[in-house]
């Protein structure tokens, strides 16, 4: 059997495909090409005003890039609502590849010196895939959210893929499509040669000013 890795990892993301567990104890995996799938329009990404005024006042040290496993195992970890998830190891080890490869990233909320919300996701082209995200602080997970898409439009990306459609996205502005238009919106993206930068566009109001330009 041919050894499942990040390279072949990668390819599923370029047909249109993801990978799930059924359970953190499941070593197993399966690959995932919905029928309706949710994105994140990068030129109508919508900022609740309150939310905005939360960005701009900059409650959170923004980081990429430099606490990607921990970012990944805080995403895995149990929460109210929800004691299992679909990160097992297997999953864990393949992103942590995908990271030391340049095609993995995080987005980071630090407070105080800890770690308390942010997400990750994949870059391909010019399209990033949004895996999950978690957040012990009010507000963080959607400020590194706000965060993310400012990057991405800096640095020319053109598709925000976030998987399945969540009544939590809709309030940015997400669109659930069907299959169909999905692979035709990657394939558009994946011939763009966008570089995703581990760096923040800089504090909230400039992060805004991103995303304003851009719709």
């Amino acid at each position: 059997m041919k050894r499942f890795g990040p390279s072949e990892l990668l390819e599923c993301y370029a047909r249109g495909v993801f990978p799930m567990a059924d359970a953190r104890d499941d070593d197993r995996i399966f690959l995932i090409d919905p029928e309706k799938r949710g994105v994140v329009p990068l030129d109508a990404f919508h900022i609740p005003r309150r939310l905005a005024r939360t960005v701009r006042g900059d409650p959170f040290d923004i980081r990429m890039d430099t606490a990607f496993r921990q970012v990944v195992l805080e995403c895995a970890a149990p929460k109210p609502g929800r004691t299992d998830t679909w990160i097992n190891g297997v999953i864990e080890d393949l992103y942590g590849q995908l990271f030391d490869m340049g095609h993995a990233h995080s987005v980071e909320c630090w407070k105080d010196g800890e770690l308390v919300g942010g997400l990750y996701g994949v870059s391909l082209g010019g399209a990033f895939f949004g895996e999950s995200m978690f957040s012990r602080r009010t507000n963080a997970s959607k400020v590194a959210l706000v965060h993310l898409v400012a990057r991405l439009l800096a640095d020319g990306f053109q598709l925000l893929d976030a998987q399945f459609m969540t009544e939590h996205l809709s309030t940015f502005g997400a669109l659930e499509i069907p299959r169909a238009e999905y692979h035709r919106r990657l394939a558009r993206a994946l011939e763009g040669q966008a570089e995703f930068q581990r760096a923040a566009v800089g504090p909230g109001a400039a992060a805004l000013q991103v995303i304003s330009q851009a719709s």
